[in-house]
């Protein structure tokens, strides 16, 4: 099986463990995510299949968009639901002062470009090790703070001690931190309760599949192919080049070819007819291209 398919991780999985079900489900060992959910979180998670995988460093590293909540009146080492409490629960003290109007004015200050600290436990290598194996080692991760930008941090409404909230993040960004911070700016803490990745790229909810869906088709090569994203709608930025017989034969065994290509665009994706992925060529001079990927024959 060949294709990106767009899964609705659901909670409490984490994103290998998507990855693996979906092998078995697919009779397909290669297959990557693209993107890591954490397993509170559920929503999109773009899947490559099969040759498709090869395509990966093709996928520019996106922002994306969430829905979700955050508790207020204590944190936890995790920054999220999940984590040990930091402290004893403060709301009750807190709950007179802390209100929608001033949550949301509190949360202005992280729209736009910002220095984030990631959470101790997440997979930022220190020293070629992920940052959350030495936090449960009982070690301090020395995490640098990275540059990211909040394009949407919109809270929408309050509900006791939870706010909703919908958020659009650079890629690198974690929403938890955003979670984190904001309780330590209100003084009482807080930490992320809920979390729905929404959008990821081009790739948005309305195109997921949920595992229980995708279960009953286990072996349907054709069917579970019909369900992932249209070839053409892949890598946007690259033109799309139909290629004849005699370019496909070229380019298919490592040969310069000419394609009828009159864009500027440096790689372009070659198929044969409209859904044969070929692969990518770079452009040489004119119309005249060199296959840098190529996927075999189907």
């Amino acid at each position: 099986m060949n294709g990106l398919l767009v899964v609705d991780k659901p909670g409490g999985m984490t994103s290998h463990d998507v990855v693996n079900r979906l092998r078995r489900i697919a009779g397909e060992h290669s297959i990557g995510h693209l993107g890591t959910l954490d397993p509170m979180a559920t929503g999109v998670l773009p899947l490559l299949i099969g040759k498709y995988t090869r395509l990966a460093q093709y996928f520019l590293a996106a922002e994306k968009s969430y829905t979700g909540s955050i508790r207020f009146g204590f944190a936890t080492d995790t920054y999220d639901a999940e984590g040990e409490s930091l402290g004893p629960d403060l709301w009750p003290e807190f709950c007179g002062r802390i209100t929608l109007e001033v949550v949301r004015k509190s949360a202005e200050r992280f729209h736009g470009e910002t220095l984030q600290m990631p959470p101790p436990f997440s997979a930022k290598k220190i020293g070629g090790k992920p940052a959350y194996k030495l936090a449960r080692e009982g070690k301090s991760p020395e995490l640098r703070a990275a540059k990211v930008r909040i394009d949407c941090f919109a809270v929408t409404a309050m509900e006791g001690a939870d706010a909703s909230f919908r958020m659009t993040i650079s890629s690198g960004g974690y929403v938890r931190s955003v979670a984190h911070e904001l309780g330590q700016a209100l003084g009482c803490g807080a930490h992320l309760a809920a979390l729905r990745r929404i959008r990821a790229g081009v790739f948005t909810i309305e195109q997921a599949h949920t595992l229980e869906e995708l279960g009953p088709l286990a072996g349907q090569v054709e069917a579970l192919e019909s369900l992932c994203v249209h070839p053409r709608s892949l890598l946007i930025e690259m033109p799309a080049v139909t290629a004849d017989a005699q370019a496909l034969g070229k380019l298919r065994n490592g040969a310069q070819a000419n394609l009828a290509d009159f864009s500027e665009a440096r790689l372009v994706k070659v198929f044969a007819g409209q859904r044969e992925l070929v692969g990518i060529a770079k452009r040489v001079a004119g119309t005249l291209f060199q296959p840098v990927v190529v996927f075999s024959a189907q």
